[in-house]
């Protein structure tokens, strides 16, 4: 990707990223990504307004049609009290998604914070972040969710924290990478040179040019988000039943799983089916990114 760099009149500078690619140049053209988007959107819209996607309730059940296979119905068949699955796949979008967004969030900001001060501080600084974010990358991920959500109790709000914790690590070694890139452009030494102040410098060029790989690992870590909330709702840790997300679900069904299949299988496939798909759009952004 090229760059330009305009020094105009009173030492102010700025930046001409020629060839930038959005997210939608990105995705044009690939059918794939298509697909994965719409996947997506989809989900968000079971986040958004459920009651558009299923009218039931997802609390309220029916004895007399327990443990009902998928039919015109029931799309993902009941549960042991006649709940409709589908209904309660669509509602827990809203918790599981909520964590996801939250953990991530809690990773990207606190992470790019961390590898910004490494990358620019640079010496003993640098030495002592760097040697605890690798402590941390070590661990896996999920191990290090499962130990701070024991420390900090029950609850989404909760699972979203640890999660997010153990996510910072990642962002803060890709933001630091970028950042040493970028300071030896010559669009910051242009800058320095003009009188800029450093911390000037930082934030409205280093960061501002280092931020897109850290953009395409955040879609990336969504997925990896999306399987640890719901990894740690099957623990039970997450929300209280019969609160409906996504891991919780398919805890429920596994007593059933050898004669009722879907209420595990079918909640499972969603998630596979977004961790799939915020995989391959972040890849899809930050391949065609560099490009």
């Amino acid at each position: 990707m090229s760059e330009s760099v305009v020094v105009e009149r009173g030492g102010v500078l700025r930046v001409a990223v020629p060839g930038g690619v959005g997210v939608l140049k990105a995705l044009r053209g690939n059918v794939f990504a298509g697909v994965a988007g719409v996947v997506l959107l989809v989900v968000l819209g079971w986040a958004v307004v459920p009651g558009v996607f299923s009218g039931r309730d997802p609390l309220v059940g029916v004895p007399a049609e327990k443990l009902r296979g998928p039919g015109a119905e029931h799309w993902f068949g009941t549960d042991n009290l006649g709940r409709d699955v589908y209904t309660r796949v669509v509602h827990a979008a809203e918790l599981s998604l909520t964590a996801t967004v939250f953990a991530v969030l809690i990773g990207l900001v606190f992470g790019t914070l961390i590898g910004l001060v490494a990358g620019a501080a640079g010496g003993g600084v640098d030495a002592v972040i760097m040697r605890i974010v690798d402590v941390l990358l070590s661990i896996p991920e999920l191990l290090t969710s499962l130990a701070l959500v024991t420390v900090l109790g029950f609850g989404t709000r909760n699972v979203a924290i640890a999660v997010g914790v153990a996510l910072v690590a990642r962002f803060a070694r890709v933001m630091r990478t970028e950042v040493l890139r970028v300071r030896r452009a010559q669009y910051v030494e242009a800058a320095l040179a003009s009188g800029v102040r450093w911390p000037v410098v930082l934030v409205r060029h280093v960061l501002r040019n280092a931020y897109a790989p850290v953009a395409a690992l955040a879609a990336v870590e969504f997925g990896v988000a999306v399987l640890a909330v719901s990894s740690l709702s099957f623990l039970g840790y997450g929300a209280t039943p019969p609160t409906p997300e996504w891991g919780s679900l398919i805890s429920e069904g596994r007593n059933y799983l050898a004669t009722s299949w879907w209420m595990t299988t079918l909640p499972g496939l969603v998630i596979v089916a977004v961790v799939l798909s915020a995989q391959h759009l972040g890849r899809t952004i930050a391949r065609d990114g560099d490009r």
